[in-house]
């Protein structure tokens, strides 16, 4: 892509959406879902419209894909990437310890989230040694 922006050039290797969906297992409908409520926007598009990804977002949708076992909204999900994209570009010690503070209760609330599943996970382990006594 000779036309690229400054951002995919920085970003290195590019991607259409089906490459992306196969290398994180989401369908290209989710994707576009996420592209379409601002959490992962294309970096850019084609002549022809079609979204172009790199490296970056690919990394970015994992954050996403591993937050949604949780039960972490979108709002939650847009909270903690602004996190992430302002712990990258952020140089005041200050802000960035606020921000490190912020991202600490996120990680707080995964731990917590897991811990439920892992209780929800042990009951249904329970209900199928049951069903396997029959």
């Amino acid at each position: 892509m000779s036309d690229a922006t400054p951002e995919v050039a920085e970003a290195g290797r590019t991607m259409h959406i089906g490459e992306l969906a196969e290398r994180t297992g989401l369908s290209l409908r989710t994707i576009r879902h996420y592209d379409e409520v601002g959490i992962l926007p294309a970096t850019s598009r084609t002549e022809g419209g079609f979204r172009v990804y790199t490296e970056n977002d690919l990394e970015r949708l994992m954050v996403i894909r591993r937050m949604k076992p949780l039960g972490f909204t979108l709002e939650e999900m847009t909270d903690l990437l602004s996190v992430l994209d302002a712990l990258q570009l952020e140089t005041d010690p200050a802000a960035a310890d606020e921000l490190r503070a912020r991202l600490a209760a996120f990680r707080d609330t995964a731990v917590e989230r897991r811990a439920k599943m892992v209780e929800t996970l042990a009951r249904a382990d329970e209900f199928i040694d049951v069903l396997t006594r029959y």
